[in-house]
């Protein structure tokens, strides 16, 4: 009586229907089967008739023809290779011999010697100028001669091999500002520098303070550093700043990136890793190395470059942020030129972070040696700049000052007719920045199609 219930009647169809699943799934595949094998089997000799209609020449081709194998013979298989491209073993090959061991530093377009041949207002002599083809050495630059692999993350953040950078300068230099030392055979960077005295960690503390670095709200930025007219204006302090290659708030995930134009050592760009902010640093040679050197010892993102007169290598909208520690550029001269060019690789609503002269001048103005008449009349000025780019000042704290960009231009737009220059122009190639154009005085216009990500 059990095997009538009607769980077991269930169960027993549950096993019909399966069953006949499996025999109809099976039975498909055998008929696709030998379907398959039908239209592969049938002979190719129709194959010849197809191309002659189609107008080839099949004469030299009597691999077209087909002959089906007799039952009695069995297919030789040719796995042999029949590429007709002949190797000349006589040929010698000519090799690159390498560079003598004074070129190891040698940096074909940022040629210390070479460039002191150029127009040196602006510091145009600096720029990136690459030799012709008369002017090419025909050798491979050698590497230093006890040259090893560097230390890896997160390592190399603090140390690099000595060997790799044959280089004590800094150390001696800037001992004080705990920027770099020497330890035995490596060098040790503790994070310090000229307007982080505290450590990098305490100056992006004090940055993190004032604007959102870690939320993901800032993805990119540039830093802006030393460059220009600084040294005409101040050419009792040129051996000071010269030295100075310091790093600034670099990024590229957090703050996706942040581009120094004076590296130094890239303490910031390095401490900044730990915090998702992956940081572009370019700073330009110096006469007797190239300072990105170091911040490449330690693994962080680098290029040799300089803001003089042409545009930075970078399109337009870049960076989240962009910030200057102690660059002395002249953001006031030249009708802002440079800080319209920050502008451009600015995205809207973006950050201009500046700190260092002029910015809390009262403090700092006998250790800057110069005036206060002349430092404020020089912040009063970026001021005025910033307001006909039609930034909104966000803050002024203690030695950081913050600006940010518009998001949109409609009043900018009205305001030109209170503020005749820079001009408003809907484009003029704004992308473009690969070493060829010059600065341009002119806004570029942010239009809702600018805002669509």
């Amino acid at each position: 009586m059990a095997n009538g219930s009607p769980k077991h009647h269930h169960q027993l169809e549950a096993k019909r229907k399966r069953l006949t699943w499996i025999v109809g799934v099976s039975g498909l595949c055998v008929l696709f089967y030998v379907l398959g094998a039908w239209q592969h089997s049938s002979p190719l000799s129709n194959l010849t008739q197809s191309i002659t209609k189609a107008d080839c020449d099949v004469s030299n081709h009597a691999a077209v023809s087909y002959n089906p194998p007799s039952s009695s013979s069995s297919l030789a298989l040719d796995f042999d290779s029949h590429h007709q491209s002949q190797i000349n073993n006589t040929a010698s090959v000519n090799e690159i011999p390498p560079c003598d061991m004074s070129f190891s530093e040698y940096t074909p377009c940022q040629d210390t010697q070479r460039g002191r041949k150029f127009d040196r207002s602006m510091l145009k002599y600096r720029e990136r100028h690459c030799p012709a083809k008369d002017e090419l050495l025909l050798c491979l630059i050698p590497a230093p001669p006890k040259y090893k692999t560097p230390f890896k993350w997160p390592q190399s953040r603090d140390y690099a091999w000595y060997d790799n950078i044959p280089h004590k300068e800094l150390s001696i230099e800037k001992a004080v500002q705990n920027w770099i030392q020497v330890e035995g055979d490596r060098f040790r960077f503790p994070g310090g520098g000229t307007m982080f005295p505290r450590g990098a960690d305490a100056y992006i503390d004090d940055i993190n303070e004032l604007i959102p670095l870690t939320d993901g709200s800032i993805r990119t930025a540039i830093d802006t550093g030393c460059g220009t007219f600084v040294f005409k204006y101040y050419p009792n302090i040129m051996r000071y700043i010269c030295s100075m290659r310091i790093s600034s708030i670099p990024s590229l995930m957090c703050i996706v990136l942040v581009l120094f134009v004076n590296v130094k050592v890239a303490s910031l760009g390095a401490y900044l890793l730990k915090r998702d902010i992956i940081s572009m640093s370019f700073a330009p040679r110096d006469t007797h190395e190239a300072q990105v050197w170091f911040a490449l010892e330690r693994g962080v993102p680098a290029m040799i470059g300089i803001m003089a007169s042409q545009r930075l290598p970078y399109p337009a909208r870049a960076f989240d942020m962009a910030h200057c520690s102690r660059c002395l550029i002249p953001w006031h001269k030249n009708d802002g030129m440079y800080l319209i060019e920050v502008d451009r690789v600015l995205r809207p609503g973006g950050y201009w972070i500046l700190s260092g002269p002029p910015i809390h001048w009262k403090k700092h103005w006998k250790g800057w040696e110069r005036t206060q008449e002349d430092l404020k009349q020089e912040q009063d000025a970026i001021e005025a700049v910033a307001k006909r780019l039609c930034w909104k000042k966000v803050v002024e704290k203690n030695d950081l000052s913050v600006w940010q960009k518009p998001p949109y231009h409609i009043d900018c737009i009205a305001s030109r007719k209170t503020y005749k220059t820079p001009h408003i122009c809907k484009s003029d190639n704004p992308d473009a920045g690969w070493y060829s154009l010059n600065m341009h005085i002119l806004i570029r216009r942010i239009s809702y199609t600018n805002l669509i990500c």
